[in-house]
């Protein structure tokens, strides 16, 4: 899927995480295709990034897993764009393979806590919050799962179980939206320059994806077509499932993984 321009022409979206890898390629992809985009991010340095990048992002900081944030970002959104066609969410930790025989107890259950209310909760935050606006607008969801979604190895028991669970909230969404509302995923395998952070409960919050060495040569020696995919590779999937190209899909999980999923 190419980008041939001007697909999301009078479009307002609200991209829930985007300051850095998938989710700002997602939002500047989207600003070419002509839409207009609300960006809520939790990092000051990355929101004052997106506020210099010139490309007219509303901007709002604060934390997804809070009500009272996530709605005071809608409110902002709605005021600034009049409203919202297309919610994208991108917000997630990792828990770097961990295994469940490797969790201490203490660790177990405030791991659990973080990465489900990172990964499961903050999205349906999101979505709950911007409903009466995707309603109106007969809009759209898209969700970010993962490769791990689908299957054991490409992360650890708590995030393995919070991507698994993001699968469940697409099948159910889409049945109790539609037909009003579109819910579909991306769920991307291995992604080059991620700024993916480990759980803070496992004292991983400083840790990086994107900073694994020779994370590039595996990414490619574990896809059949030995492809190490980037942010901006993905991007093009999101711009798909918001335009009117993909109005007859919801429920959907789409993977761009290299191949991954098919061994």
């Amino acid at each position: 899927m190419s980008s041939v321009g001007g697909r999301l022409e009078g479009q307002r979206a609200l991209l829930v995480g985007a300051g850095s890898g998938i989710g700002r390629a997602v939002a500047d992809a989207f600003v070419a295709e002509g839409a207009a985009v609300a960006v809520m991010e939790r990092d000051p340095a990355k929101a004052a990034a997106l506020r210099a990048a010139g490309r007219g992002f509303v901007v709002a900081e604060g934390d997804a897993t809070s009500f009272a944030d996530t709605a005071a970002t809608v409110d902002a959104t709605v005021e600034a764009l009049g409203g919202i066609d297309v919610l994208a969410t991108f917000v997630g930790v990792f828990d770097y393979y961990l295994a469940l025989g490797e969790l201490t107890d203490e660790q177990l259950d405030a791991g659990f806590d973080e990465a489900f209310r990172v990964n499961v909760k903050s999205p349906l935050i999101s979505v709950k919050a911007a409903l009466p606006h995707l309603i109106a607008a007969r809009g759209a969801v898209i969700l970010t799962a993962s490769s791990s979604s689908f299957g054991p190895g490409r992360g650890g028991v708590l995030y393995v179980g919070t991507k698994f669970a993001v699968r469940g909230l697409v099948v159910a969404l889409a049945h109790e939206l539609a037909p009003a509302v579109r819910v579909n995923a991306v769920a991307p395998g291995g992604t080059l320059g991620t700024d993916l952070r480990g759980l803070a409960a496992l004292e991983q919050a400083d840790r990086s994806l994107g900073d694994v060495p020779g994370r590039e040569a595996d990414l490619r020696a574990r896809t059949p077509l030995q492809v190490a995919l980037t942010a901006e590779d993905h991007a093009a999937t999101y711009v798909f499932l918001a335009a009117q190209d993909a109005r007859g899909m919801t429920g959907q999980l789409l993977r761009p993984d290299g191949g991954a999923s098919v061994g």
